[in-house]
């Protein structure tokens, strides 16, 4: 579950809001078989199962293709996963052809867009685990009663502080900021030179963040009002756009990075704000020692945002009972850890936690923000909400947060209720 921008976030592992137009109007290939809708028994064949993924690496391709293979083994029932170069356009082609894979990799985003044309079997009850995944990543893939697909692993974002440049600067633990107040004194006391104090990207994928440190939202919780130009939301802008301004905060862009790890592999950032994909990334900057700490509170208490991504099986999958067995067997607490290990993602199940802890010491931050994380929005057409206001985001440090906000709040009214 590797992002390392928005734009990333949005596509890498997940679809785009383009894929879901595309779909619109598509047919159920195999609905002659009167049980492969949206709902419903499960379709039973012997056909082999097609599973793609949106790939982070070899080491993620490696690891599905494997676990794949054993259950395959095991159950008798042929498998092929497919690592899409363009999983967007490649899943979009093949449900245009009435040929979509079996399973496939779908973010929060594209959840609504796929469901409201049918293109979904809504298969989430029927999980023998059900009970264990995370109450919170059950509810990112809930559209009204009908939880829809299996959460395959998650993060939040957290703090993430270089060791070398903290001491060097005479901070100490005592020094890490639990608090709005903090968090500025001490980035501007790791500011200097070409190194700014806190660097992360910037779009509502990372200054959402402060938004829910504020106690904020862009959506309410149960999805039917749209929140954008809350007092909350405004003071959080407020105070990044403060930081922007005075130097020791800045976007991963304004000093030269692609993403916030970038930045603060090349030390452009004493601090980021990121999820637990950066610990692969930082493999690359061997010099640099990070410390994963919880994001500090802001007004409205702890916060911070969620991000994940579930196992969609299409409605047109004429093999729906072996598909439902595979996942089930993707996402046991064994197997997710057995993930964790090969290419870093967190498990969605809550057996996991304990070990996952014992064996991820320094990461521990990052599943502790499970309690008080916001998902990304779900409603239809979010993804084209979201890019709008990431584009006025890039301009926040001379932009107007009110107006910023408003005119999300008009872009979400569109889609909201």
């Amino acid at each position: 579950m590797k992002r390392h921008t928005a734009r990333t976030l949005l596509a890498a592992g997940g679809l785009a809001a383009s894929a879901a137009l595309v779909l619109t109007g598509c047919g159920s290939g195999f609905d002659d078989s009167g049980s492969g809708g949206a709902s419903g028994e499960l379709t039973s064949s012997d056909d082999a199962l097609t599973i793609m993924i949106g790939s982070s690496g070899d080491a993620e391709t490696k690891a599905v293709t494997d676990a794949v293979a054993a259950w395959s083994k095991d159950s008798g029932v042929d498998a092929k996963v497919v690592a899409a170069t363009d999983l967007t356009q490649q899943l979009s082609q093949g449900f245009a052809a009435g040929s979509p894979p079996d399973l496939f990799y779908l973010s929060t985003e594209a959840l609504a867009g796929y469901a409201d044309n049918g293109s979904l079997k809504a298969y989430g009850d029927q999980l023998s685990n059900k009970d264990d995944f995370y109450p919170s990543l059950v509810k990112n893939f809930t559209i009204g009663d009908e939880f829809y697909c299996a959460p395959k692993d998650f993060s939040t974002l957290q703090l993430v502080i270089n060791k070398g440049l903290w001491e060097a600067a005479g901070l100490t633990e005592a020094d890490i900021p639990t608090t709005w107040d903090e968090l500025a004194d001490v980035s501007a006391k790791l500011t200097s030179g070409s190194t700014k104090g806190l660097v992360f990207s910037g779009e509502y994928q990372r200054v959402g963040a402060f938004m829910a440190q504020a106690g904020g939202r862009l959506v309410s919780e149960d999805g039917t009002k749209a929140e954008a130009d809350s007092d909350a939301n405004v003071e959080a802008l407020t105070y990044v756009q403060t930081h922007l301004k005075d130097g020791s905060f800045a976007f991963a862009a304004d000093v030269g990075a692609g993403w916030g790890g970038e930045a603060f592999g090349k030390q452009l950032g004493a601090m980021t704000i990121e999820g637990n994909w950066i610990t692969g990334a930082l493999g690359d900057y061997p010099d640099v020692d990070p410390l994963i700490v919880e994001l500090p509170a802001g007004p409205g208490g702890k916060g911070t945002l969620q991000f994940t991504n579930c196992w969609g099986m299409a409605a047109d999958s004429p093999n729906q009972k072996a598909a439902l067995d595979l996942v089930e067997y993707l996402t046991t607490a064994e197997q997710q850890l057995a993930f964790s290990k090969a290419f870093g993602p967190m498990p969605s199940v809550q057996s996991a936690a304990d070990e996952w802890k014992s064996e991820n010491p320094d990461l521990e931050a990052f599943l502790a923000g499970s309690d008080y994380a916001q998902g990304v929005p779900t409603n239809k057409g979010i993804t084209d909400v979201l890019s709008d206001f990431n584009a006025q985001l890039e301009s926040l440090k001379t932009g107007d947060p009110t107006a910023i906000l408003t005119s999300v709040q008009t872009n979400l009214e569109g889609i909201v209720g």
